[in-house]
């Protein structure tokens, strides 16, 4: 009550505002009335913008999802295809140059990396912007919030290029450690199906190398690797947190660092549930895709 009334406010105005938000009740009374209000779709009210929290959110929710998109699709194509190449070429310098580059990169903390691309690639080359989503001189009359995306299907490409490079550096950054763990996954499990007996069969019969590798066998060793995908997601939205600070990318990951500095404690909890959320919806569409890939997965 205080922070949103000021230093000044008299202690009769904080009374009457903590009755008001209902500080006053009991902390299980609070905790169910913020349940209803949450199932109702109310976040409650921003301490500092006085705005509603869920309006809030869903403003900067197309530009994490977004970054998300580009990383987790980055990450996947990557990550399997350097798995798949590591598994067939096993135990040559290839193989063991691309295992060396995923310990590195899973052992690479997300803001130290962030910043050594922007000084990189920014600050010395000139070769990528440095931060934010669009150029400060160009404005976005879009529908929705979904720059690229949106750019892209309207055709507005003067606009989607500009998206695309400010999501080239973030998007690096977040997807170098779930790139690493799916490449090292996909590998251990191309090995594992590559010594099954159908491959040999397949082998014997003359089928090409790359048929058997990327139809027969990757197939059956994407299961997994999906496993992996989806819980990357939750590493993903984390990761968010510091990429999206570094990179000052206007996303739900900034918003609640922000929050969290001004002690907005409404936006803290929404920001935070909004995000487990996405990490359930995620492992659920993972359930579904697993009837797709393996046809014997039923769900009863």
């Amino acid at each position: 009550a205080r922070l949103m009334l000021g230093e000044r406010a008299s202690p009769e105005a904080v009374a009457a505002l903590r009755e008001q938000m209902g500080l006053n009740d009991p902390l299980y009374v609070q905790f169910f009335t913020f349940l209803g209000d949450v199932l109702r779709g109310d976040l409650g009210v921003s301490l500092q913008s006085r705005q509603p929290v869920t309006a809030e959110l869903m403003a900067r929710y197309p530009a994490t999802v977004e970054l998300a998109i580009f990383a987790m699709l980055l990450a996947s194509v990557l990550g399997i295809l350097a798995g798949v190449v590591s598994a067939v070429w096993r135990n040559s310098l290839l193989d063991y140059g691309v295992m060396a580059a995923a310990l590195v990169g899973v052992s690479m903390p997300i803001f130290w990396l962030g910043l050594v691309l922007m000084m990189l690639f920014s600050v010395r080359l000139h070769w990528l912007p440095a931060g934010g989503r669009l150029d400060a001189r160009m404005i976005w009359d879009g529908a929705t919030q979904f720059v690229v995306l949106e750019s892209l299907v309207r055709g507005h490409w003067t606009v989607f290029v500009t998206g695309l490079r400010h999501l080239i550096l973030p998007g690096i950054a977040l997807a170098t450690i779930p790139l690493s763990i799916i490449a090292r996954i996909t590998r251990s499990s191309m090995l594992e199906v590559l010594n099954l007996d159908y491959i040999r069969t397949a082998r014997a019969k003359g089928l090409p190398n790359w048929r058997v590798n990327f139809r027969h066998a990757l197939k059956n060793a994407l299961l997994p690797v999906v496993t992996i995908i989806g819980l990357q997601v939750g590493l993903l939205l984390g990761g968010a947190v510091l990429t999206e600070t570094i990179f000052s990318w206007p996303g739900i990951g900034r918003y609640i660092v922000m929050a969290i500095s001004a002690r907005d404690y409404p936006v803290v909890q929404g920001g935070i549930l909004l995000i487990t959320l996405a990490m359930i919806l995620v492992n659920l569409l993972v359930d579904v895709i697993y009837t797709l890939i393996d046809p014997r997965i039923r769900y009863q």
